[in-house]
């Protein structure tokens, strides 16, 4: 692998680089004297600002070249500072990190550095401001434990050798080799640790298509009126609960195809899972960016249902919202959590329990599509927010209507019968308080794929550009009061 210097890679990504370096002294330790002398750089990383697309950034890139891109006690004081500017001057901030850790000749005080490099990232993050990480060949120790971890959003270089242990340190602590195949980009994205591995001619692109949804735009149109609500035809909930079965109906991965106008896919939990039941992805709908966390009904089978893992990477999501200030969108469309002695091990209960813990204080704007099937802990976990919109024929249920027979009934033949007792069809949600707006099909999603999904991308820009023009405080308030009053009214106090 032909590695690239911090300068090919800086040159690569932006136009215009502004070096914000200070000159150091001399150098007093000889190491450090011939790795000046090698690389014509005077410390194993190089920090500024240029411009990604028209866009102004800031940059902070490490030279391997450099004593294997080691953190000392400089070169993490040239990083803090760069992190500190960017945060003061409100840029976003491009990582990319390549090192053998912490500076072994300078011990434990190099060692110690990680934790205010991590304390300015974190700080820069608080201000909402994105932090984007490229990881390059290799990346290894403190480095990778630290801000080469904490990136909103996280790629990495094809064939990258990225790790906590190096495989040098590995094999003389322990007297055997690494494991081969272990610590490298592509398995790391197969675990749900990095949300893509791409070549380092791609970053440009992938950051500014990241920043295109995380950045507001100064000519947004103001938004476009709220269509009146319309009739829609009376459709028995049993119509609608068959309607949204159809294995061609549009989900949430066509709703984004055909409505939004950006979209960065994101890859699972960041901790080492992932889930096909769920898709997290940055997206703009016309002018209204948001995080979207949508159940995927392409990646739910009867044989692999959405299991807990994704409902921690819907957790992420909200994190991510709550960072970057974004709005958050849900997209739910399930037929129900996984029910298996994998899902109880895995903490099921419990992450559906976080999950609504999370999103319903969380103080991002929030808005939820039902999109299809809404079945049991699966669909409430992703419900409650400022928002709700449904289609037309989509539906909420504890569970799905043959199982809640099986209950009341002792048998499945009354699904139809309970469906409609329990007010599951989307007018009775909208009677009942639950959702805000219906979305119509004509007369059925499935028949209509491309119009609906417009329609759906154009109601949800409506909405997010209201919840995102409302008070903050008095959002979260409304939001609680809203539960709070769910299934009250006309009852004695």
């Amino acid at each position: 692998m032909t590695r690239l210097t911090a300068r090919e890679l800086i040159e690569l990504a932006v136009d215009g680089f502004e070096c914000w370096d200070q000159p150091l002294g001399p150098a007093t330790d000889p190491d450090v004297a011939a790795a000046r002398e090698q690389t014509g750089l005077d410390e194993a990383v190089i920090t500024g600002a240029g411009l990604l697309r028209g866009r102004r950034v800031a940059v902070i890139a490490c030279e391997f070249g450099f004593l294997a891109g080691s953190i000392g006690v400089a070169t993490a004081e040239r990083l803090v500072a760069a992190v500190e500017r960017a945060t003061r001057e409100r840029l976003p901030l491009l990582a990319a990190p390549t090192s053998g850790g912490t500076r072994m000749q300078e011990g434990t005080v190099a060692f110690l550095q990680m934790v205010k490099i991590t304390a300015a990232i974190v700080h820069h993050k608080a201000a909402g401001l994105p932090y984007l990480v490229y990881l390059r060949n290799p990346t290894f120790g403190g480095v990778f434990a630290s801000w080469g971890s904490l990136g909103h959003i996280t790629v990495a270089e094809p064939g990258a050798r990225i790790g906590f242990l190096g495989p040098r340190v590995y094999q003389a602590l322990y007297g055997e080799p690494f494991p081969e195949g272990v610590q490298v980009a592509e398995n790391l994205y197969r675990h749900g640790l990095i949300d893509a591995v791409l070549p380092p001619e791609a970053l440009a692109d992938v950051a500014d298509r990241a920043l295109r949804i995380l950045l507001p735009r100064a000519d947004s149109p103001p938004e476009a009126a709220d269509p009146l609500e319309e009739s829609l035809p009376d459709v028995p909930a049993w119509e609608s609960i068959t309607i949204s079965r159809r294995p061609d109906r549009p989900g949430v991965r066509q709703l984004l195809r055909y409505a939004a106008t950006d979209v960065l896919p994101l890859y699972g939990t960041g901790t080492g899972e992932k889930d096909p039941g769920l898709l997290l992805a940055l997206a703009r709908f016309g002018n209204a960016p948001c995080v979207l966390l949508g159940q995927d009904r392409r990646g739910q089978t009867a044989t692999s249902p959405m299991g807990p893992a994704a409902l921690r990477e819907a957790r992420r999501g909200m994190r991510l919202a709550h960072e970057l200030n974004l709005p958050l969108v849900t997209v739910i469309d399930t037929p129900g959590a996984a029910l298996s002695s994998e899902a109880e091990e895995g903490g099921m209960a419990g992450e559906i329990a976080r999950c609504l813990a999370e999103l319903v204080t969380l103080e991002a704007p929030t808005l939820s599509l039902l999109l299809g099937q809404g079945s049991g802990g699966g669909a409430l976990a992703l419900i409650p927010c400022d928002r709700v919109l449904v289609a037309q024929h989509g539906w909420l249920s504890p569970l799905p209507p043959e199982g809640a027979s099986a209950i009341v009934h002792r048998d499945t033949r009354q699904a139809p019968q309970t469906a409609a007792a329990q007010g599951v069809r989307s007018a009775d949600l909208l009677a009942n308080g639950i959702a805000d707006r219906i979305i119509p099909e004509y007369p059925d999603a499935a028949d209509e794929s491309q119009e609906f999904c417009r329609r759906a991308g154009r109601a949800l820009e409506r909405q997010l550009l209201q919840v995102l023009r409302a008070d903050p405080a008095e959002r979260l308030a409304a939001r609680l009061k809203r539960y709070r009053a769910l299934g009250t009214a006309g009852r004695p106090a």
